[in-house]
């Protein structure tokens, strides 16, 4: 197993696992038993050490394991919202606009808003835009 594979299956699991109820009570159970144990530690900085680090550890580490987690997700969907689009007759312009700028993908939901608000240019075969409809909105 190569370690690409093994690093996806590995975040997959611990973003699911801390996604879960019982990941939640077991730190909630940890946030409501850490100042309980302020007096066994006369609330010393050792005390508060151990609770910082070991957050910020966690936190560190889930920022990566999340990200990984949600840019394969939105990968997955890009493809397959381009396989939809390659085999409908929709327009073959949308496939690839989540490499657009935001002002790029603004313009493209405005022209799209536009055409939706004229239910003739709107209305084409299984929701897809006609050569004429995309001229007409361009030069709107």
């Amino acid at each position: 197993m190569d370690l690409d594979r093994a690093f996806s299956n590995f975040a997959s699991r611990i973003a699911r696992l801390a996604g879960s109820a019982p990941a939640f009570a077991a730190c909630v159970l940890v946030v409501v038993a850490w100042p309980a144990t302020g007096p066994l530690f006369d609330f010393s900085e050792s005390w508060q050490l151990v609770i910082n680090t070991g957050t910020t550890i966690v936190t560190f580490l889930m920022v990566f394991l999340i990200q990984n987690t949600q840019n394969r997700d939105n990968l997955a969907l890009q493809t397959k919202l381009d396989e939809l689009i390659l085999t409908s007759e929709a327009e073959n312009e949308f496939i690839g606009i989540e490499r657009l700028t935001d002002r790029e993908l603004e313009q493209l939901h405005a022209r799209c808003a536009r055409a939706a608000a004229f239910p003739a240019i709107s209305s084409t075969s299984r929701g897809a835009f006609s050569a004429s409809a995309w001229a007409a909105l361009r030069s709107a």
